[in-house]
């Protein structure tokens, strides 16, 4: 086989001396007229990380069109072009479109090839930034170790609510096997994300027969947008995720890069006594009981007229918690102006996000995908 020929070549070019790669897919994404882009941003954390520029020479990009096979060829190293017949992955991927849920299947059968061919792998979503050496915090007891969106506080409990972004496995039969039947249940589960199949299949006997080990990631030093780490001291990654759209992520990425410039610019005193926090997510916005909304579940909402739902009426104010996530509740704050354009809700797709009684009445939760504006 020519492509796990060529595989194998990039991979021994840049493996550890126990043959651990770090890998992170790369698809060619519109900048919106801004010359840099994820990827970009992606390599400047490692250079600009605790003593850790040195993981770039470890790290393959694996490029899922030709577009972004170019481009990585001009900015790194290790490049590997990963082909799909008949799809075309250049351009931005919105949340559980046909296209986006194809090139996580894909990506999930590409780790079954890497472990196939001996090697241990960190596999990591572009949009997650590195600021110190991760490898330490992986237990040597677990087989399969996942970041998560959620962590709940203890490692082994398989209530934590995973995250495929950031995944760290080493080689053996029976991570293969997993592999195998993870990439075999998209037939099963069709129309489903990968990870949403992992928080299925992992309360499952095929998991406990196979004897595989799972651990989740701490957010202390994992963290994301859905969960940041909240101390500088401690972070390892950051996600960009819980978020929609290129243009914000880029925006919040910046953002972050910069908190950390300036938390690295302190003494070491400083660092311990003068605590730092991300002024992220800005533009990003969380959704309120961490699950991801489709693309199309957004919310359309006009500055002379407010969107009126059929079932719950007319919705004539706005609450803006403390997070950044906007609610609409029976009486809050008095919306004076939106500023971005926006899309409309599935009123009835939401019923879930619908609580319990509060002060205010119960609330839905919308994601907003452009910057706005509000007082109170």
């Amino acid at each position: 086989n020519r492509e796990a020929a060529n595989l194998e070549r990039i991979l021994r070019k840049a493996a550890m001396p126990d043959n651990t790669i770090i890998i992170s897919n790369y698809h060619f994404e519109s900048c919106m007229g801004d010359s840099i882009s994820m990827i970009d941003l992606f390599l400047e954390s490692f250079r600009g990380g605790d003593g850790i520029s040195s993981f770039l020479k470890h790290l393959v990009i694996v490029a899922l069109d030709q577009k972004a096979y170019d481009r990585c060829q001009y900015i790194h190293a290790h490049c590997f072009m990963l082909k799909t017949e008949g799809v075309d992955f250049s351009g931005e991927k919105f949340f559980m479109t046909d296209d986006y849920l194809k090139m996580m299947w894909r990506r999930i059968d590409f780790m079954r090839m890497i472990l196939e061919l001996g090697f241990n792998f960190v596999f990591t979503d572009a949009d997650i930034m590195w600021f110190r050496d991760p490898f330490p915090h992986f237990s040597q007891n677990a087989d399969f170790q996942i970041a998560c969106d959620h962590f709940i506080g203890n490692s082994a409990d398989l209530d934590n609510r995973p995250n495929g972004g950031f995944t760290y496995v080493n080689s053996n039969n029976r991570k293969i096997e997993i592999y195998k039947y993870r990439y075999r249940l998209r037939e099963v589960y069709p129309g489903k994300h990968d990870q949403d199949v992992l928080n299925i299949i992992k309360y499952g006997e095929v998991i406990t027969e196979m004897g595989l080990k799972m651990r989740f990631l701490d957010t202390a030093y994992f963290g994301g947008l859905c969960e940041p780490s909240k101390d500088l001291n401690k972070v390892c990654t950051m996600h960009v995720n819980c978020c929609y759209g290129l243009s914000n992520k880029l925006h919040d990425v910046r953002l972050m890069l910069e908190d950390w410039k300036h938390f690295q610019s302190m003494t070491e005193k400083d660092k311990r006594l003068q605590p730092v926090t991300w002024r992220v997510p800005l533009l990003c916005r969380r959704v309120y009981n961490g699950e991801s909304p489709g693309a199309s579940d957004t919310v359309r909402i006009s500055t002379d007229e407010m969107h009126r739902s059929t079932k719950y009426g007319p919705i004539s104010t706005l609450h803006v918690a403390g997070n950044g996530w906007m609610f609409f509740p029976k009486s809050s704050v008095s919306l004076v102006n939106i500023n971005m354009p926006v899309e409309e809700i599935n009123m009835e797709k939401f019923e879930a996000f619908r609580k319990a009684p509060r002060a205010d009445g119960p609330a839905v939760a919308l994601a907003i995908s452009d910057p706005w504006r509000y007082e109170q």
